[in-house]
């Protein structure tokens, strides 16, 4: 293991922000990441976990503990039955499937960070999941003391959620499996209604797997949403806020206050979600609340492309892109009554 003192932060994160930590530690294979864990677990040092940094917004003071860079690497493709270390670049290993001729992620191409992450967030995106492929997921439990293997339904999926980010501080994911489909080299079908119109078919229907990844990762650059070092609308961590989702109760209540602020005519975006449950769009709110693309004319703004994006314009501090937020959100719940929730996890802040 590489070990590293008062190392930086900021340049493990896609937002380039943050102070350094006090220990920083680089573990290539899964022994090695256990071995830290108990390490710091025993002594008592607080943990902070970095995969592809795609999901961290750390303090400006840093991280006053050991940061375990998990770098393990490791694709292994057995018929459609697909396992991924935690530390696999997550858009790379789509790649690799496509390539591989077998459906499932393909419309998740272009997700910044690694595939141990991917559970936690239950990542999704154009209409995809993870929770609709993963199988298993190999962890340690800290709690426990022990390499655990936990099934789909003991993951506790939900929208943006998992048993383990509702518990951050008991898993280290360690790997991850997946049953995917071969469709004879076709993707899955399509959910997600932009994907299909830029394809020229209808939801429901199958495309061959390269038009689906390069289809959405078109559509993801054209929203600043494909990491590029020389373009500041990707120095972000993608979606800053989850789509809000509320009681039938709740939605109409929402519905008056759209109606009162817009006009009679006006509707807001509505998804189902459940019995009794129907979600809106983050970025309908924070634009319809008068937070445009570009928004700001400091260090830290909204995306030139994306709403739902708040960016680092090169120059920002983590406390630039906190005020931000915080802006946001105070003028969304106060045209619309609703509090929006960050999607990154914070490190020493909070909004």
């Amino acid at each position: 293991m590489q070990e590293l003192h008062d190392a930086p932060l900021a340049p493990l994160t896609t937002f380039r922000l943050g102070g350094p930590a006090t220990r920083l530690v680089t573990a290539t294979t899964d022994a090695e990441v256990v071995d830290a864990v108990r390490a710091a677990d025993a002594a008592g040092t607080p943990l902070l976990l970095v995969g592809g940094g795609s999901n961290l917004l750390v303090s400006d003071k840093g991280f006053d503990g050991t940061a375990l860079r998990i770098a393990t690497r490791g694709f292994e493709l057995n018929g459609t039955q697909l396992e991924l270390a935690a530390g696999e670049v997550w858009t790379d290993a789509v790649a690799r499937t496509v390539d591989a001729g077998l459906a499932g992620v393909e419309c998740l191409a272009g997700i910044p960070g690694s595939a141990g992450a991917t559970p936690i967030q239950n990542v999704g995106a154009y209409g995809q999941e993870v929770s609709s492929t993963i199988t298993e997921v190999v962890a340690y439990d800290r709690r426990a003391g022990e390499t655990v293997t936990l099934d789909n339904a003991e993951c506790g999926f939900s929208y943006r959620h998992s048993r383990f980010k509702a518990d951050p501080e008991r898993y280290v994911v360690l790997r991850v499996r997946f049953a995917l489909e071969d469709a004879g080299g076709l993707s899955a079908p399509l959910k997600y209604a932009e994907t299909a119109r830029a394809l020229g078919v209808g939801t429901g229907d199958r495309v061959p797997l390269a038009d689906a990844r390069e289809t959405v990762l078109k559509l993801r650059a054209g929203k600043g949403m494909v990491l590029d070092p020389e373009d500041h609308d990707t120095w972000s961590a993608g979606s800053f806020f989850t789509n809000p989702i509320l009681t039938d109760a709740g939605f109409a209540l929402f519905h008056a206050r759209v109606r009162e602020r817009l006009g009679d005519g006006a509707e807001p975006p509505a998804y189902p979600a459940g019995e009794g449950h129907t979600k809106t769009s983050a970025a309908w709110l924070i634009d319809k609340a008068g937070f445009t693309k570009g928004y700001g004319t400091g260090p830290a703004r909204i995306s030139t492309k994306h709403t739902l994006a708040l960016t680092n314009r090169g120059a920002a501090t983590t406390e630039d892109l906190l005020a931000l937020a915080r802006e946001v959100v105070a003028g969304v719940h106060e045209a619309f009554g609703i509090t929006l929730v960050n999607e990154p996890v914070t490190v020493g802040v909070s909004l």
